[in-house]
């Protein structure tokens, strides 16, 4: 071979590389930072309960989204999660706190994303008549939030909240 097809061969090859691994890289990046905003949204909600702040609990939550919570009740739109979260946090749930624990992250595509948390509720002294209260005073849940990109901003569109049992 010629050392000029030689040297454009290997050019080529560089080039090809580059377009192949860049991509991968950028999507790597764009996942990085798709997460970290997951992820401050999900602090955001533990900081905002905390706070005994529903309105702020619902900040994240698209205007449509369906809200199932541990008791079986099933809601829908922003305006009526907030309204629920207002309420126990003004009652039963009144100074109580939230630990979530991001169990997995999953990306069904790149504007789409499935996150199951391990979520506790500590403090509590009190919940809505005939269920008990467990002895600890710690509600744990398993909460799958599912969440779509638009633009620039990141929106819960389901809040699954489900009542974990002990181990028999």
């Amino acid at each position: 071979m010629l050392p000029e097809s030689v040297a454009m061969l290997r050019k080529l090859l560089i080039a090809l590389v580059t377009v192949a691994v860049f991509p991968m890289h950028a999507a790597f990046a764009q996942d990085q930072q798709a997460e970290a905003s997951i992820r401050a949204i999900v602090a955001a909600q533990v900081a905002a309960w905390d706070a005994g702040d529903g309105t702020a609990y619902a900040k994240d939550l698209a205007a449509d989204a369906s809200f199932t919570n541990l008791f079986g009740m099933v809601m829908y739109g922003a305006p009526a999660f907030a309204e629920r979260h207002r309420q126990i946090l003004a009652t039963f749930y009144k100074g109580t706190t939230k630990h979530h624990a991001i169990r997995r992250i999953r990306f069904v595509t790149p504007d789409v994303a499935i996150v199951d948390i391990d979520n506790e509720v500590r403090g509590v002294k009190t919940m809505p008549a005939g269920i008990p209260v467990p002895p600890d005073g710690v509600v744990k849940t398993q909460l799958m939030e599912v969440f779509v990109r638009r633009g620039e901003r990141w929106w819960v569109e389901a809040y699954h909240n489900v009542d974990t049992k002990p181990a028999n």
